[in-house]
């Protein structure tokens, strides 16, 4: 009520802060508070005018400007048709007028004069960076639209002609007084961009080894190189404690990597088709390989890294093996299911392990179920992150980027798996237990891989699955299992056959 009372107040006595006409800045001040007040106004007219383009969830601009008191509690702000008022603790400190619809210069203004307030009362913001500034102000507004969008600045990486990033999978950062590695900055679009790693995240663990506990050079070979690897890194960031898999060199940025083990003797053999991000990159680069090795004994499609938010790409990806049965169906704020499904028909039909993790995010998601549902491949690893969203990227004129989590994704066939994610038929983690590390993979060669299904029970706690089915502490321990427990699967058909009807 006393908000309510101060907000009422406010519009009573409009005397208090003048109306602008036309700018709320002079051109003769660019620059306030370390700020230049204009180039700041551009940037949010121009993320007000590009989230005008997607959909909002019933929400609109006044929500989005009413976050910003996410930035700090004693800030509160109300936005009408009228006015946009800003109330510190007990007293009115902003109070302009409401720019008309569509007037993102005047909304860029309104906010860039909101944060010049806050940053007068705040010393966290008034002394943050200009980019820490923008990755605060606007994490704190995308928070009101969707609560899993973000905020990425750019920074640009030393690439080769080929695209390949040559000292960095995508993050900066340097050792703290304990010897933990702080990352102070992310590559827009790189593999560390990918799985959510932020400005800010304390790198404490890789591979289930202490940060502290490795040398520099230890250090270097997991974040740089173009060799191909897993590491498995914790962090610690302001949300809590998580973990996260990089898949580091040629392999993530070209979407794609393909491996070709040949049988001496026949010149069949296994085709690895390792995917970071599914699209039509990956599409080319696998429909290549595919019509390159046409004999073939089997093929390990490794997701367990993948994402991707490009539906049509990932329907023509999974087309590629599965021809056109549908593949999954798209859910949007206040519309209708839509169903995606390829356009051709299957160019293989070679027996196929799909790997997975709980870094089989999106896109990979769906293509794993649509495997799964038309018995088309032998599900292998840990359940998927259950985040079986589609993020839509909007890049800023400043570099930068947004990104909103504004579509759900089914199955082909219509079932949830958002918020529970794809169960593997063979888990990895449970191939062998921990006494059993000096025995070469004793499950594997006697055929017990103890599979079951858990996909087709609704009734199921989805954390139970996961419990049952942790997640492998070590990349290069989960690394040697896929290839010994794939290479098996595809080698055996009698295995394969009655895990495909498992």
């Amino acid at each position: 009520m006393k908000i309510f009372n101060l907000f009422l107040s406010a519009v009573l006595s409009l005397a208090i802060f003048p109306c602008f006409a036309e700018s709320l800045f002079f051109e003769d001040e660019p620059v306030q508070d370390g700020l230049n007040v204009f180039d700041v106004s551009n940037t949010f007219a121009d993320i007000y005018e590009k989230l005008d383009g997607v959909k909002w969830g019933g929400k609109n601009i006044n929500i989005a400007i009413e976050s910003l008191e996410n930035l700090n509690s004693n800030a509160h702000i109300a936005a009408t048709d009228e006015r946009v008022v800003l109330v510190w603790g007990d007293s009115i400190i902003a109070n302009y007028p409401r720019p008309a619809a569509g007037d993102w210069k005047g909304f860029g203004e309104i906010t860039t004069a909101l944060i010049l307030k806050l940053r007068a009362n705040d010393s966290v913001l008034h002394n943050a960076s200009t980019s820490e500034m923008y990755k605060m102000v606007v994490d704190s507004l995308m928070r009101g639209i969707d609560e899993n969008g973000r905020y990425i600045y750019s920074r640009k990486a030393e690439v080769t002609e080929d695209g390949r990033i040559l000292t960095s999978v995508g993050l900066e950062g340097f050792r703290d007084e304990y010897g933990n590695y702080r990352v102070t900055g992310i590559y827009k679009d790189s593999p560390a961009d990918t799985v959510g790693i932020t400005e800010g995240d304390l790198i404490v663990a890789i591979d289930g080894k202490s940060v502290p506990g490795m040398t520099d050079s230890e250090l270097s070979a997991v974040l740089s190189g173009f060799n191909s690897g897993t590491s498995k890194l914790k962090l610690l960031s302001p949300s809590g404690e998580k973990d996260v898999v990089l898949r580091r060199a040629s392999i993530i940025l070209a979407d794609a990597d393909v491996v070709h083990r040949a049988d001496e003797e026949t010149g069949s053999g296994i085709l690895e088709i390792i995917v970071h991000k599914l699209s039509d990159n990956a599409v080319s680069i696998v429909n290549e390989a595919l019509a390159k090795y046409d004999d073939l004994t089997g093929i390990i499609l490794d997701l367990r890294a993948a994402s991707g938010d490009d539906e049509k790409a990932a329907a023509k990806f999974a087309g590629l093996f599965i021809g056109k049965q549908p593949v999954m169906r798209i859910v949007e704020t206040a519309k209708d299911e839509v169903e995606i499904a390829p356009g051709g028909n299957a160019v293989t039909d070679a027996p196929v392990v799909v790997l997975m993790s709980d870094m089989t995010k999106g896109t990979a998601e769906a293509i794993a179920a649509a495997f799964y549902e038309y018995e088309r491949g032998v599900l292998v690893g840990t359940p998927t992150a259950g985040s079986a969203r589609i993020a839509t990227r909007i890049n800023l004129n400043n570099g930068g980027a947004l990104e909103l989590l504004n579509k759900a994704i089914k199955t082909g066939t219509g079932r949830d798996i958002d918020g529970r994610g794809i169960f593997p038929i063979v888990c990895l983690s449970n191939i062998r237990s921990e006494s059993q590390q000096n025995a070469f993979f004793l499950n594997v060669i006697n055929n017990d891989f103890n599979a079951k299904d858990f996909n087709r029970d609704d009734d199921i706690d989805p954390a139970d699955v996961r419990r049952g089915c942790p997640v492998i502490t070590s990349g290069a321990d989960e690394d040697a299992l896929a290839e010994a427990v794939s290479a098996k699967i595809l080698t055996d058909m009698k295995v394969y056959n009655k895990l495909i009807a498992e």
